[in-house]
């Protein structure tokens, strides 16, 4: 029995379970959660239990994978919106800690494998330590980074709880103007009726009026005399029709001057008329437009409401679906059976996971990370095992669809595909490391751990005080900017205590794709300079 804990398997679940066990174990508020693991593990790997090194490779490349489906779509449309003052925090709060973990490891003569480890742990970044391990091919990143990271943590954690603090900051008005800009930017839909009373548009039809394109709401139903039905393009208008319109606060605006005055007269429903929620989980549709589709000429069905990612948008001809949408539906019952067969509705679906698209992009990555790169003529760059597989992840999702092949994952497939790649790497990195910890703790002593904390607290500070003073960020999102930038969970649950809208989530979500990329960008560039 003695002898089976140094089986590689068993020691893999053990360390797994005895690291769970431990992370779940809050004080305070502050709790190691996964990355209690590597603790178990360095402890392990002190005593010679050992798990073998492939289970390192391929929960890496499931993990990296993971995060970069994930996050690709929010990385790129991030370029797209005011997100690109977040970008240059996170650029700056990455690349000062980069120039800091070098400058300080110079100075007090550290190994440069152990100072991108500690660098990592400052910046509690598994994938950053990932990338290093992946290059260098050193135990010396994981020790570095397993001495740091808990005081990388508490640190990040402690900052963001006293920055509000020292610099006298009203996190309730910042909260409010956080959410009058978000009702700015993501107005609400209405669903409203209005009476034709325009002498002009009398008799002409939907499409002659572009009422779409002039107002950017969508007609839902018309009430003409005692019938009611959807319309399609040729259907006309007539003085006294009522006119259902589903659009945003502005667009309705645009409803009232252009077709008449609202009304509480009501637009009942028709026998057979059916209004529904239905899923996109066909992949003959995703990526294409609400024009390729034309649902109103095919089956006189209008989507007057797209949900996505919990947000309600106002779809125009040229929105295109996205697996995993609810769009709300507005037709009669016979067509509702034909629309709801093309878009698919198929709750099960969604949850499924697809295996093909994983492993084709851990493929598709490691080529990608086998080709070398000349970097100013100074040393020859690869993106390595994890920057490929990232780049792989983070392009593919943004393509959604290639042919019959769709690029995504389910929320709770993701989840539980990365949280088995991070434990098994976890795992195996920190048996390794603790086989070499204590000559690392005793050649260096406490030095680790103040440069730690160095890298952590100069950072955090300095990009804090530029976002609130000169970019004039809301500081609410700007928390959650510097924890995504940190790439530090409990950093963001410290900041979502903070307020009680999501700002910091949003701030942390903008950010954290460019921060893997950067801290795996740096990691690399530390291990060869």
């Amino acid at each position: 029995m003695a002898e089976l804990i140094f089986e590689g398997y068993f020691a893999l679940f053990l360390i797994i379970t005895l690291g769970i066990m431990l992370g779940s174990v809050k004080f305070r508020g502050f709790s190691l959660d996964l990355s209690a693991v590597v603790f178990v593990a360095l402890i392990m790997g002190h005593y010679g239990i050992m798990v073998p090194q492939a289970f390192q490779t391929i929960g890496l490349m499931f993990f990296i994978f993971t995060v970069g489906i994930q996050a690709g779509p929010g990385f790129f449309d991030a370029f797209k919106k005011t997100g690109r003052q977040f970008l240059g925090i996170c650029f700056l709060l990455v690349s000062t800690a980069a120039l800091l973990s070098y400058g300080l490891g110079r100075l007090f003569g550290l190994d440069p494998h152990l100072g991108v480890g500690i660098f990592n742990g400052a910046l509690t970044s598994t994938s950053g330590l990932a990338a290093a391990i992946d290059i260098s091919g050193s135990t010396l990143p994981s020790i570095g980074y397993g001495v740091v990271y808990p005081a990388g943590a508490v640190f990040a954690i402690l900052i963001i709880h006293l920055l509000p603090v020292v610099l006298r900051v009203d996190m309730k008005n910042e909260e409010k103007k956080y959410l009058d800009k978000a009702h700015e930017d993501f107005p609400e839909v209405f669903e409203r009726n209005f009476v034709v009373e325009n002498k002009n548009i009398h008799g002409k039809t939907i499409k002659e009026l572009a009422v779409g394109t002039m107002t950017m709401a969508v007609i839902s139903r018309i009430r003409h005399g005692s019938e009611v039905f959807t319309p399609g393009a040729d259907t006309r208008l007539h003085l006294g029709d009522i006119v259902k319109f589903a659009g945003t606060e502005q667009a309705l605006e645009k409803v009232e001057l252009m077709i008449g005055p609202e009304t509480h007269e009501q637009v009942p429903q028709a026998a057979g008329y059916k209004v529904n929620w239905l899923l996109v989980t066909n992949k003959q549709v995703v990526n294409k437009s609400l024009n390729a589709l034309n649902l109103t000429a095919y089956y006189n069905a209008t989507i007057t409401r797209i949900r996505r990612s919990g947000i309600d948008i106002s779809p125009r001809g040229t929105t295109t679906l996205r697996f995993g949408d609810k769009v709300l539906l507005a037709c009669d019952e016979e067509n509702m059976k034909k629309v709801m067969k093309l878009l698919g509705n198929n709750e099960k679906r969604l949850s499924e996971t697809n295996f093909l698209p994983i492993s084709l992009g851990i493929i598709i990555g490691v080529l990608l990370g086998a080709i070398t790169f000349p970097f100013f003529g100074l040393f020859e760059f690869s993106l390595g095992i994890t920057g490929g597989v990232l780049t792989s992840a983070l392009i593919l999702s943004k393509i959604g669809k290639t042919g019959p092949v769709i690029w995504t994952m389910s929320g709770g497939g993701n989840n539980l595909l990365r949280k088995l790649g991070l434990l098994m790497f976890l795992a195996t990195v920190g048996t390794h490391a603790g086989a070499h910890i204590a000559e690392a703790l005793a050649e260096y002593g406490w030095t680790l751990i103040w440069t730690g904390i160095m890298i952590t607290s100069i950072p955090m500070i300095l990009t804090t005080i530029i976002g609130h003073y000169v970019l004039k960020i809301n500081f609410a999102t700007l928390l959650g900017v510097v924890a995504g930038s940190m790439t530090s969970t409990p950093g963001l649950a410290a900041a979502d205590s903070k307020t009680e809208s999501d700002a910091a989530s949003v701030g942390y979500a903008t950010v954290y794709p460019l921060a893997l990329v950067l801290m795996i960008v740096f990691s690399q560039i530390l291990s060869v300079i």
